[in-house]
């Protein structure tokens, strides 16, 4: 495997995705590549733990 350069989806910026990276992802049997850069996925996580559960 090689490290492999993806463009995030939500801030348009290249990040790579290592082969490290690329290793703990079939480890853990994720089948799809990031979509997202790092920075973008705190955002992401940050939004949905505010928005918390509706009542």
């Amino acid at each position: 495997m090689a490290d492999k350069v993806i463009v995030c989806k939500d801030c348009g910026n290249e990040f790579v995705f290592s082969e490290g990276e690329q290793a703990f992802y079939k480890e853990k049997g994720f089948e799809n590549d990031p979509v997202r850069c790092p920075e973008c996925r705190k955002k992401k996580k940050m939004q949905k733990r505010n928005s918390g559960p509706r009542r």
